[in-house]
């Protein structure tokens, strides 16, 4: 072995000792000093309060094995009174949304010599069809009415978020930051459109999000663009969180929730805690925030909600962006994004607990569990009923008290 190697190995043995016999004899210095450190990085607990609405679970489901540590943020759709949802293994399921029975089930036959499919990237609904990713690049598009399988396509890549459907064609971004234009008879290739990935992005995707003959995709470095629906060409690219910082680290900017187009103005967030307002038809921003994350948006007449990465929950101006208010009862909770469900913001957090904000002050009004699972996924409300699915495929769907 060369000397000087040896030396440096030795020297390092060495300090390494000097190190722990130091740390032995110092530790009582800093015991309440590392005591303090390690509580404020824990996630906040939570406080009671007088709840000033009431919640009730009307159904469960479970619909498969859940993501678990995967990240993808499995959600449900919803179409026409049904709500589809489907988990990693355990296949896509219609379920009725006010009475919580399965009208279907789809499982993908096992093919022989292969792993079995994991379902990951949705579903998508639309045009009677509910379309499926997988985690080995698969597309797989059912019939909306009892769940027999159309066709399937390959993309390339991981395909983790929900693909979109509209005028005929079916719209995939897989992890490659690929996104596939499929015909929606058929599922052939129409168009593609590739885009460049940062060394480190956050687990997730945005999914697709349809315009009048447009697309509107959050990428991982913290862009948005729009394409156009029929031949997949870049119309506009915005960046909202840019990757500033001496490490890739800091650099992680994604947009991993799905923007919110209302009207000509689109309203989207990234990773990098900004929220920006976006004239549509052109991509010039109307106004940015330093506030939001990577869970997505919500939106009320008046008002832009959203979470960031710190686990803050934050009601904006929606003409400017100001702040009106802020909830940091949640801090370090892991928090999803926003939903509206009547007059309040809903969040999930990483215990399974769903949390009801007052949409004019951001005070708590109530508070369910879902089940001991974390939730990921957005939740989603529908004709009233809000639904949250957990990592362990438990879909809980709940109703605003009378």
């Amino acid at each position: 072995m060369n000397q000087m190697v040896m030396i440096k190995r030795v020297a390092t043995v060495a300090l390494l000792g000097m190190a722990l016999t130091g740390c032995s004899t110092m530790k009582g210095w800093f015991a309440g000093k590392d005591a303090a450190a390690k509580k404020a990085l824990e996630p906040a607990e939570l406080v009671k309060f007088d709840a000033t609405t009431k919640v009730d679970r009307i159904w469960s489901a479970n619909v498969g094995k859940g993501e678990k540590r995967i990240g993808v943020r499995q959600g449900p759709a919803v179409a026409d009174g049904r709500v589809y949802a489907a988990a990693i293994y355990g296949g896509v399921h219609a379920i009725d949304l006010q009475t919580g029975k399965k009208v279907w089930t789809y499982e993908p036959a096992k093919e022989k010599k292969k792993p079995k499919l994991r379902l990951s990237g949705g579903p998508g609904v639309g045009e009677g069809l509910v379309v499926i990713g997988t985690l080995d690049g698969q597309v797989i598009a059912l019939n909306a009415a009892d769940g027999t399988e159309k066709w399937r396509a390959k993309v390339p890549g991981e395909v983790i978020s929900a693909p979109a459907v509209g005028q005929g064609m079916v719209f995939v971004r897989s992890n490659d930051g690929r996104v596939t234009g499929l015909d929606v008879e058929n599922g052939t290739q129409r168009w593609f459109n590739p885009r460049e990935l940062p060394a480190l992005t956050v687990r997730g995707n945005a999914p697709v999000v349809t315009g009048p003959g447009v697309l509107f995709i959050g990428n991982d470095d913290g862009s948005i663009a729009a394409l156009a629906m029929q031949d997949g060409r870049t119309l506009w690219d915005q960046m909202v969180g840019t990757g500033e910082g001496r490490t890739e680290l800091e650099r992680m900017a994604d947009i991993d929730g799905a923007p919110v187009l209302e009207g000509n103005t689109l309203y989207v967030s990234s990773f990098k805690n900004q929220t920006m307002a976006i004239e549509g038809p052109t991509g010039r921003p109307l106004w940015a925030r330093d506030h939001g994350g990577a869970g997505g948006v919500a939106l009320t007449s008046s008002n832009v909600f959203v979470t960031d990465n710190k686990g803050g929950v934050f009601g904006l101006d929606k003409t400017s962006g100001s702040a009106m208010w802020s909830q940091t009862g949640l801090a370090r909770r892991s928090l999803t994004g926003p939903v509206i469900h009547g007059d309040y913001v809903v969040v999930g957090d990483y215990k399974g607990y769903l949390h009801w904000l007052r949409t004019d002050n951001g005070e708590f009004a109530a508070r369910a569990k879902s089940g001991g699972d974390a939730l990921l996924a957005q939740p989603v409300v529908a004709d009233g009923i809000l639904l949250v699915q957990n990592v362990d495929g438990k879909l809980t769907a709940f109703r605003l008290a009378q």
